[in-house]
């Protein structure tokens, strides 16, 4: 018998009872059974519910760091694993091609993530975004705004195109926020998420209640869903528009995200003839974007817009491109370049569609809309022509398939114009070596698309192609593409967690965010910090230096040594005459080495490495004859998961025999977790 796909929830696999009826999932190729796929039974409310609490609290007693480092655990799982996948993606109609960028880019999208919360993000539960606002003159009131983990769970409808990559790009971010996940896959390609998800259980990689799996219908889903709740949508733009209009969206807080069906855009450049590279580039991505998943991807070319005078030369470059390059068939067959897509329903849906833009003014110019007979959902890429190219069926129909319209334009005005037409675009391409061109339309485009695919003959070669989301850059577009956003690096991770503003006292807002703040309360317990390692270091440790003349003989000394002979250091009437100095001044960079020399515990121990300096600002000019000294606190300490040592952000000041503020900035060191006797790097 057909097995009937498992949900996990609650921590545990779950199947319907004996006896329900489900749907029937069938190999794209050869229409044989696959799976049954039914949630018929199952408690969506006490799913949800697991998320929020056991999944929270799990996730709740991890920092940032340590979500990452699981990410990576997680993609080395799934590695080692990975042929189990590809087998079973095969019969999805994906050839290996497309099976890679499903599932070598969902591997993918979790090292990214894995690198990036630990490079970008502190090694703590709460992330501080933007900088200091003081409130009060004398600093005794401040303000700031920190990111925290909202209270619910991450709920990703996903659609069938990517059950790999999909669930992975969605589930990243969420977790590296420390939001728990409730997996819902669509149903024709379940059974590959539902062995993605199994292979995760099954590494015991998971903190309990983290990632969730429904198989099947989840209709009540809004019924259960409440503030703090994020629900990720990927499919049609009728039912985003729906889910949209529900009252737990539009009254109950319910944070709702969508990525839509797309009419993208590719523009070739009047420049791009025959015969250049951009030409050669334009048409090979275009016939790679109508046959890589058979069409099937959001981010598809649906729309090739190209100068009327090279119209019929793309036309023909296109058929003889896929005459040579793509053939049809059972993806597990030798030589085969482009699959089935996903069901007999999809392939009808995309017939219809196709039928839909030819009733619109559309002719088909390569290609059949024929059906070939058997069991198998293989249709041949179609490539219609519409001779107005302002039809109204070529900008707002996609047929979600091996399927493009050519479009002309005469002017660049008239490209950008049709671009628009689309409603919103996930992403657009050019094609053109032409600067001024690219320019132009790149200006007049960007607001209705998500991302722009500038394509020349120096990034042929290197591009990632126009069909590509990638795990840094953003994922969505305006209008009819969803208005939602994902991926886009850390950026998709504060999707997921509420953005505060905290106004009070520098003691208080120490307390709250970990990091020291000046008027915080301070260590001076006369062990130098230097002295101290990670885990004998607290925040508020500080040394306050000597004091050291700057002299004449200092600044000669450095302008000769390092080749720094600016006049405002070693010409007396012009340095006065310039508005900021009162005469000749000490170089920037003396006052921070001389500083190092104030504050530094030179014998071997815990610190490491001095590894940089962020957010100098140099305040006052120092005149030969002043004093500086310097006030260095442990302003933040962050260690790493992974090292035995972690880095320290010190807060430097520099002031003067006035009390004058002189120079501040941050020093970053990299010191000992454990206490022993190590060599000092300089």
């Amino acid at each position: 018998m057909t097995r009937m796909l498992q949900s996990y929830v609650q921590d545990a696999w779950w199947s319907p009872a004996e006896g329900v009826d489900g749907t029937e999932v069938r190999d794209a190729s050869t229409g044989e059974a696959v799976a049954v796929v039914s949630s018929e039974g199952l408690d969506v409310g006490a799913a949800l519910e697991h998320g929020r609490t056991v999944g929270q609290r799990s996730l709740a007693a991890l920092t940032f760091h340590q979500r990452a480092v699981l990410l990576k655990k997680m993609a080395l799982a799934l590695q080692e694993r990975k042929d189990e996948l590809y087998a079973l993606s095969a019969r999805t109609g994906a050839t290996k091609n497309d099976s890679w960028v499903d599932i070598e880019g969902g591997i993918g999208v979790l090292f990214t993530y894995s690198g990036k919360g630990r490079r970008e993000l502190p090694n703590a539960t709460i992330q501080l975004d933007g900088p200091l606002e003081v409130l009060a003159k004398d600093g005794s009131f401040l303000g700031r705004h920190i990111r925290t983990t909202l209270p619910g769970v991450a709920v990703q409808i996903n659609a069938f195109n990517f059950p790999v990559w999909g669930p992975l790009e969605k589930l990243a971010p969420a977790f590296l926020a420390g939001m728990p996940s409730v997996i819902k896959p669509a149903t024709p390609t379940a059974y590959v998420t539902e062995h993605l998800v199994r292979i995760l259980v099954e590494s015991g990689l998971l903190p309990d209640g983290s990632v969730q799996l429904i198989t099947g219908s989840v209709r009540e889903l809004f019924e259960h869903a409440r503030l703090g709740d994020v629900v990720s949508f990927t499919g049609s733009a009728s039912t985003a528009d729906s889910l949209r209009r529900h009252d737990a969206v539009q009254r109950g807080g319910v944070i709702f995200n969508a990525e839509t069906d797309s009419i993208n855009a590719s523009v070739l450049g009047p420049d791009a003839t025959p015969g250049t590279p951009e030409f050669d580039a334009y048409v090979r991505q275009l016939v790679t974007e109508m046959t890589a998943k058979a069409g099937q991807k959001c981010t598809a070319i649906r729309r090739a817009i190209v100068p009327a005078a090279l119209a019929d030369e793309v036309v023909a470059a296109v058929d003889a491109r896929i005459a040579e390059k793509v053939v049809v068939g059972d993806p597990r067959s030798e030589g085969v370049t482009m699959g089935a897509l996903a069901s007999l329903e999809q392939r009808d849906e995309v017939l219809r569609q196709v039928r839909t833009l030819v009733d619109g003014g559309g002719e088909i110019v390569v290609g059949s809309a024929e059906a070939p007979e058997g069991d198998g959902a293989f249709l041949s890429p179609i490539l219609l022509r519409f001779d107005d190219p302002r039809a109204p069926r070529a900008h707002d129909t996609e047929a979600f398939g091996p399927v493009s319209s050519l479009l002309t334009y005469e002017t660049p005005a008239q490209a950008a114009d049709l671009v628009v037409r689309g409603g919103g675009s996930l992403v657009t391409s050019v094609a053109s070596a032409d600067p001024a061109f690219v320019s132009a339309i790149t200006r007049r485009v960007a607001s209705a698309n998500g991302r722009i695919l500038l394509l020349d003959r120096d990034d042929a070669r290197s591009s990632t192609g126009h069909g590509s989301p990638l795990p840094m850059l953003v994922h969505g577009g305006p209008g009819r593409a969803g208005g939602g956003e994902e991926l886009g690096g850390i950026r998709s991770v504060f999707h997921y967690m509420q953005r505060t503003a905290i106004q009070g006292s520098p003691e208080m807002l120490t307390a709250v965010t970990g990091v020291w703040h000046t008027g915080a309360r301070v260590v001076s317990d006369g062990v130098h910090p230097f002295r101290k390692s990670l885990e004998e270091l607290r925040i508020g440790d500080q040394v306050v230096s000597a004091e050291r003349e700057i002299t004449l003989a200092d600044i000669e000394h450095f302008a000769e040594f390092t080749g720094d002979t600016f006049y405002a250091h070693m010409d007396e009437e012009a340095a006065a005459a310039n508005p900021f100095f009162p005469g000749r001044v000490a170089h920037g960079y003396l006052l921070v080495s001389f500083a190092a020399g104030l504050f530094v515990s030179p014998e071997p121990g815990p610190v490491l490495a001095n590894y940089g300096l962020e957010n100098l600002r140099f305040l006052t000019p120092v005149s030969p004859g002043d004093r500086i000294r310097v006030t260095l606190t442990a302003k933040q300490i962050i260690p790493r998961e992974t090292d035995e040592y972690g880095e320290v952000h010190w807060d430097a000041v520099l002031t003067n025999q006035r009390d004058e503020t002189v120079a501040t900035y941050d020093v970053l060191t990299l010191v000992s977790k454990a206490p022993a006797a190590v060599p000092a790097v300089a």
